[in-house]
This record gives structure tokens, C-alpha cells and sequence, in this order.
């Protein structure tokens, strides 16, 4: 007679805390200037973006993700010994072994959870939460971090007149835990290989090992391309996730989209619709783009200023290289 594999009902997950740091060296467009041929207001004009963080030599990937997590942990009212998985999402990590995941945790002292990295560049963050989710409601795990950490600055040319003001570096992170209701929607996502090369490295790694005189393998953008891109399909994927929660806009209190370009983010709330009452982040001013940190970054910002009560409901969407997308409808911790 055959037997069954043994299982256990599942249950709901939601955010329980949320975390974020930030390089401390500031980075102004005047600065960013001294090595393109641009001026401060063509690049704010442009891109909405007025500063952005670069990283020390010290502060890695794992470290700040680290140092995010923590504070996440403590919002959540929870230590390092409570997390059984952390998942990691970055695109900038130039060390592949041991992976980025593992070493944050043995960073944050969670030394016996399960750890992974998750390259889906800047929609990785919402990639991770929607994993986390169904590890959390299928009880694979008890707690998962999610944190988007990068190091943008190491892999842009800063001479590069189309991407060097753009990017910047930072972490943010949230933990993910049991709940007695949906704390976390349906992912909507996938990937529109039409545009495939629309964001790509110029090179492979390999390139250096074979020729060391090879140039660096800068991170490359085709800008008009990915914005027309973005414009005319994230407030759809964004309306499809608003209908796989079961709600619409006039119920979320928060829009918490990647943080790419201000005129992407402006022309995805006018084709939403979204009420007024809707608060909009928009720290990409300040942060610039921080890949697959930029929604936990955001979303942070906002909790920290007040903008955000705990349990409101909150749409967040992720876009980025592939062109990978990603949206759901979380509760705020």
C-alpha cells in the first residue's frame, strides 16, 4: 500500500517589520557631473534624482543588508535566532561564493538559517516577498528575511553620460511571518524577453579572465526604450495585482513602486488614477535607483515619517533587467 507524504495545513503571512540603511557618504549631481558631460538640472529635469548614497569600501552587500535586516528584526519585535531563511535579493554582488544570502546572515548571527540569493535585478525585492510568502503560508519556514541590497557604483561606468547619475547603493529589508489573515497578495510577474537586452552588462566576467585588458563589464541601458517600456505596462500589472488582492485603488493608502525614474513613477499614477489620499513614494530624489533595494528603501521612508499606518494596505511593483516585473498588495508592518 502506498503511503502519503506527511503535510500540514497552510496559513496566511504577512510583513511584520521593516529596515533600511543607507551608505553615509551623499553623492550630488554636481558631482556626478565632473566626469560626463551633463549639468545638475538636465540630470533632475531628467530623472527627478537630486542625490544619491555610494558605498565605502566597507560597507558590502552583506553588511548592509545585515544592518538593515536588524532593524527589520526589531520593528518585528524578533532577534536573528528567530529567522529560518533568508532570502537575498541583489544584481550587483561580485563575489559568487559564498553566496551574498549566506554571508548576511552569518553577519546578522542567524547562523543556522536557510539562505539563498535571488537575481531578478530591480523586481527582486517584490520577487522575494511573494517566496516568502508561500514558504511562510506553507510553513517551510517560520520567519524569512527579505532584503534587496546593492552596490550599483561598482558595477556603472561613471563616465558613462546615460547611466552614471542614475544608480545608487543601500539595502532594505522586511521580515515575513505567520499571520491569522492576508497580509500578503497574489504576485502578478513575469518577464518580457522582447526587451531582454533593453538592460544588460556590456560583457561577460569571463571576458576579464580571458583578456585582462578587457574593459570592466559595465551594467548598460537602453534609457528611452525601458521607459516607453515602463510606462505602458506597469499601471496594467499594477491593475492586475489591485484585482488579485480583491480590492482597488480607492482601498490602499500607499504606492510604493520601484523607485527608477520620477517620470515613470508620475506617469504610472496618472494612468492608475490613484486617489489623492494615496500617498506616492518618491525617494528616488534623494536615493536615486537602488535596484532591488529601492521598494524596501521607500516603503521604510515612509513608515519612519508617518505617511503609512501599520496594517494599510500597500501596493508595491517591481521592474527591472529581463524586463522582469513584479506587484502586489501588501499590509504595512
Amino acid at each position: 500500500m502506498a503511503t502519503e507524504i506527511r503535510s500540514t495545513p497552510s496559513r496566511f503571512a504577512r510583513p511584520l517589520g521593516i529596515g533600511s540603511y543607507r551608505p553615509g557618504r551623499v553623492v550630488s549631481n554636481d558631482e556626478i557631473c565632473r566626469l560626463i558631460d551633463s549639468d545638475s538640472k538636465w540630470i533632475e529635469t531628467r530623472s527627478g534624482i537630486v542625490t544619491r548614497h555610494f558605498a565605502d569600501e566597507d560597507e558590502s552587500i552583506p553588511v548592509m543588508g545585515a544592518r538593515a535586516a536588524e532593524k527589520a528584526l526589531s520593528a518585528a519585535g524578533l532577534t536573528p535566532a528567530d529567522v529560518s531563511c533568508v532570502i537575498l535579493a541583489t544584481m550587483s554582488y561580485l563575489h559568487q561564493a559564498p553566496p551574498a544570502a549566506a554571508v548576511c546572515a552569518f553577519e546578522l548571527g542567524a547562523n543556522r538559517a536557510a539562505t539563498f540569493d535571488l537575481g531578478a535585478a530591480c523586481a527582486g525585492f517584490s520577487h522575494g516577498l511573494a517566496l516568502a510568502s508561500g514558504l511562510v503560508a506553507s510553513r517551510q519556514a517560520e520567519h524569512v528575511l527579505v532584503i534587496g541590497a546593492e552596490r550599483m557604483s561598482d558595477i556603472v561606468n561613471p563616465r558613462d553620460r546615460s547611466t552614471a547619475f542614475i544608480f545608487g547603493d543601500g539595502a532594505g529589508a522586511a521580515v515575513v511571518g505567520p499571520s491569522e489573515e492576508p497580509g500578503i497578495g497574489r504576485a502578478v510577474w513575469g518577464t518580457d524577453t522582447g526587451h531582454l537586452h533593453a538592460i544588460e552588462q556590456s560583457t561577460s566576467f569571463a571576458e576579464l579572465r580571458r583578456d585582462p585588458q578587457a574593459p570592466w563589464p559595465y551594467l548598460e541601458m537602453a534609457g528611452p526604450e525601458v521607459f516607453r517600456w515602463a510606462i505602458g505596462t506597469i499601471a496594467d500589472v499594477c491593475d492586475r495585482a489591485l484585482r488579485a488582492a480583491g480590492v482597488t485603488a480607492r482601498d490602499i493608502e500607499a504606492f510604493v513602486p520601484h523607485q527608477a525614474n520620477m517620470r515613470i513613477i508620475d506617469a504610472a499614477v496618472k494612468a492608475m488614477n490613484l486617489p489623492s489620499s494615496v500617498e506616492v513614494a518618491r525617494t528616488v530624489a534623494q536615493d536615486g535607483n537602488v535596484s532591488a533595494a529601492s521598494i524596501p528603501l521607500a516603503l521604510d521612508s515612509l513608515i519612519s515619517a508617518g505617511r503609512v499606518r501599520r496594517g494599510a494596505l500597500v501596493l508595491t511593483a517591481g521592474f527591472g533587467s529581463g524586463l522582469s516585473y513584479s506587484a502586489q498588495v501588501i499590509t504595512a508592518p
